[in-house]
């Protein structure tokens, strides 16, 4: 319908009215904020990968309430971080610290407070709580000192229903993983992972997965997987993972995307185009990565083939004890050994001066082949072990992909005579220190964004992983030419330097550089699609 002169004069004149007062509006001074905690003249990186600017934060309560530029009223404690960068507390989206964040003498997860972490991700692989509401129970009667936001373990779930059997669920057994799938989230996990190279999850077919993924996308959840292979079936395990998300309409996330083995660098750029496909195509398909070049895991996970490992510690150490079972995988297990020339043992319980010793100096000095030494460590003691195995050139060509975030993969854990992986205790300043400040291979605000912004709009997370008004106040401070880990292969509990300041949930986590023991972590809950808000978030 055309309107009148008069009438569109008279909407006109509306418009300047409202444009005058809007304006007269924007110019009144804001009022005063009074504020608990003032972070003042820092250099704020929000998170979303947008370059530095100077600015204020103000945090009130357990939110932050201005960014920027703002007159303050009453002030409780301010904090001078003239040079420092202020940024979103990290987000560990692969974290294995299901057990570790529940005990009393490690619940403080000072090893990853001290990185600037303020979110861990736990039931990756497929292992950790299969109970999500009572997993969320005890984190908040008992505190932690970062918030857990959890993943429900395909691997534990699995073994509730069809133990450490390599078998196809029937439709009862599939119906009842389903049940249990769509229980966890309910019970605010974020999604399901899966650990594809260890027992039982090594034995679900894709259509099991995909299956059980369309329960997770029907809550709006993802689907993240250690795929199936990360030496030579790294394409074909990527390809599997992706065909998942699609059948099942659930974003795909990669656990610590690599490759494996001398004969196989390189092949992850090839991995990377497939993902890039998928999302050109409109699937939501992301990675994370830890920057290092070797990996950990348990040797038999390693050096074992899937059937070897069925059922129990003890049917296992029967197979190996077994001469007729040992030579159908032996062939394996050579070719495993070299592929990974250069295996060192984490911990040993019947030797532990074997903790920090390479499997092939180990041979040597006992004058036996590699094979016949791996097999008797996995037989009697069952150790971890770290892989170095992988490329400088391909870990730097990952973390240079934008959909790549950073994750640990370690766990919350106290120092010990264990020869463990770095990684506990220097990801997150690694990542930026070294590669993004020192190395260049990647911008700060980047690498920032990878350990921030990302890892939120991953899982879901709305009002974390920012600096944003409104969102929960979750902060961490660093120096940038200070920052940097300190933890080695050799020397694995170090605690990084260059971070004085962390903030978790509105309260101070890490003070001038020492850890104040809060316990101000909760639970995060997820909110189901289908479900009414969750309380507790």
């Amino acid at each position: 319908m055309k309107l009148s002169m008069a009438a569109a004069l008279k909407c006109f004149s509306w418009t300047l009215l409202l444009a005058h007062a809007s304006l007269a509006s924007a110019q009144q001074p804001l009022p005063p904020i009074d504020v608990d905690i003032l972070l003042k003249g820092g250099q704020l990186l929000d998170g979303s990968g947008s370059p530095a600017v100077p600015g204020d934060i103000a945090i009130q309560g357990n939110r932050i309430v201005a960014v920027g530029q703002f007159p303050t009223g009453k002030v409780g404690q301010t904090i001078d971080c003239t040079g420092l960068v202020v940024c979103p507390g990290f987000i560990d989206l692969h974290n294995h610290s299901d057990g570790s964040i529940l005990a009393e003498e490690t619940r403080a997860a000072e090893n990853y407070i001290r990185q600037g972490c303020t979110t861990l991700v736990t039931g990756n692989c497929g292992g950790g709580a299969a109970d999500t509401e009572k997993y969320y129970a005890e984190i908040d009667k008992n505190g932690a000192g970062t918030n857990i936001a959890h993943l429900v373990p395909h691997g534990a779930v699995r073994s509730r229903v069809l133990g450490r059997r390599q078998v196809t669920p029937t439709p009862e057994e599939l119906a009842k993983l389903r049940e249990l799938i769509d229980r966890g989230m309910q019970a605010g996990a974020w999604g399901m992972a899966t650990g594809l190279i260890y027992i039982p999850g090594a034995y679900a077919k894709i259509d099991e997965l995909a299956s059980l993924s369309e329960v997770v996308a029907k809550h709006g959840g993802i689907y993240a997987s250690h795929i199936r292979s990360e030496e030579s079936g790294l394409l074909d395990a990527v390809a599997e993972a992706i065909e998942i998300g699609r059948r099942a309409q659930a974003p795909v996330h990669i656990s610590h995307l690599k490759v494996t083995g001398k004969p196989y660098w390189g092949t992850v750029r090839t991995a990377v185009k497939m993902i890039e496909d998928a999302r050109k195509a409109g699937q939501i398909v992301t990675a994370d990565q830890y920057p290092y070049i070797a990996s950990s895991t348990s040797l038999d996970a390693m050096l074992l083939p899937d059937w070897a490992r069925e059922g129990s510690r003890q049917d296992v150490s029967k197979r190996l004890a077994d001469p007729e079972q040992l030579a159908r995988m032996k062939a394996y297990i050579e070719k495993s050994l070299m592929e990974r020339p250069h295996i060192r043992i984490v911990d040993y319980d019947p030797n532990p001066k074997l903790a920090g010793r390479a499997i092939h100096e180990i041979a040597a000095e006992q004058n036996r082949p590699q094979l016949d030494v791996a097999v008797e460590l996995i037989r009697e003691g069952d150790p971890s072990a770290i892989n170095f195995g992988m490329s400088e050139e391909d870990v730097r060509f990952v973390m240079q992909q934008p959909w790549v975030a950073t994750a640990s993969d370690g766990s919350v854990k106290l120092a010990s005579g264990d020869m463990v992986h770095p990684r506990s205790f220097g990801t997150f300043p690694r990542k930026i220190g070294l590669y993004a400040v020192r190395e260049k291979v990647l911008p700060v605000e980047q690498a920032v964004r990878s350990a921030t912004g990302l890892p939120a709009d991953i899982l879901g997370l709305k009002d974390r992983g920012y600096l944003r008004a409104n969102y929960f106040a979750d902060v961490t401070v660093f120096k940038p030419d200070a920052i940097i880990d300190r933890a080695t292969f050799d020397k694995p509990f170090e605690p990084p330097a260059g971070i004085p300041w962390v903030i978790v949930n509105g309260k101070i986590a890490v003070q001038n550089g020492e850890p104040t023991h809060s316990l101000s972590g909760k639970a995060l809950r997820h909110e189901s699609k289908t479900a009414p808000a969750a309380a507790g978030k």
